[in-house]
């Protein structure tokens, strides 16, 4: 018998890597329009914002569970907001899309190692054999049907930024399921969340008095909302649900989805039409997820 929380996390390991992709589209759109610092601040002060209401009474329920576990909620909001946030910010700068999507590719197999080594996480042949589909899946589609634009890749600066994201959301993942917390998902997420504004508010200080600040616009006010909402407070919040109920190994598994999304989202938003490679991709990373999530 299925539970519902298993059922809900099911059907949230389809949905959040939507909302995480969009992320990509806010990284391009916002160099010159606001400093990166200034932006993962602004994004996750509101997210916590927004948290709070439903997850105040648990905080206030739980008093000497979170204090008891700051240190470990500084770490994870230095590596969840931190350095997921604004390298990410930083690092599509320099960078290409393909290139960023390449990098994160590697995050679900070490979430899923790490998953199985340090949390004693176990995983099926099939789950294995899922793995495997979804690795080829997305290559299919960073490679665009063709093996050669992978050779041909040449990377840059800020794929050093977009590498320590990616170790960053390795390390965010497994810590955040070893480290057991008495908080219930969405409180625990606006804490950590908590912990990675104080841990942001000295770098983005220093941003703004290293580098002139591009002046605060409508559009910048946009990009804070939107990356508050969907790669923010609604995505970490369905991950922390996900990742209970189905542990690191296979929860890490969703990100293949990502690029999958992001080129939905590149077809919507800037008429860019997916092409062959992106069904070929479809047919292998879909059917894995499936495989992958399975008890």
């Amino acid at each position: 018998m299925v539970s519902e929380p298993h059922r809900l996390a099911w059907l949230l390991l389809w949905v959040t890597p939507a909302l995480w992709s969009s992320n990509y589209l806010i990284a391009r759109a916002a160099d010159g329009v606001i400093a990166p610092h200034l932006l993962a601040l602004l994004r996750w002060t509101l997210a916590l914002l927004l948290l709070l209401p439903f997850s105040w009474r648990a905080l206030v329920r739980e008093p000497r569970g979170w204090l008891r576990e700051w240190p470990q909620l500084l770490v994870l909001g230095g590596l969840g907001m931190w350095i997921c946030g604004a390298f990410v910010y930083i690092g599509a700068r320099t960078t290409s899309a393909l290139n960023i999507a390449l990098i994160y590719a590697v995050a679900p197999v070490g979430i899923a190692v790490c998953g199985v080594r340090l949390l004693h996480e176990r995983m099926s042949a099939a789950q294995r054999l899922g793995a495997a589909l979804a690795v080829a899946g997305v290559l299919y589609v960073i490679a665009r049907g063709d093996v050669g634009n992978l050779i041909a890749v040449r990377f840059a600066l800020g794929d050093a930024w977009i590498v320590a994201a990616s170790v960053s959301w390795i390390a965010y993942s497994v810590l955040s399921q070893r480290w057991k917390s008495v908080l219930p998902p969405a409180a625990r997420t606006a804490a950590v969340v908590a912990g990675g504004v104080l841990v942001l508010l000295p770098f983005t200080l220093l941003e703004a008095w290293a580098a002139p600040q591009p002046p605060w616009s409508a559009r910048a006010a946009l990009l804070v909302v939107l990356a508050a909402l969907l790669p923010g407070a609604l995505s970490y919040t369905a991950y922390a649900i996900v990742q209970r109920e189905l542990g690191a190994a296979r929860t890490g598994l969703m990100l293949y989805l990502a690029p999958l999304y992001a080129a939905l989202l590149a077809w919507a938003l800037l008429g860019e039409p997916p092409r062959g490679y992106h069904v070929v991709g479809a047919a292998l990373i879909l059917p894995s997820i499936w495989l992958a999530t399975r008890r």
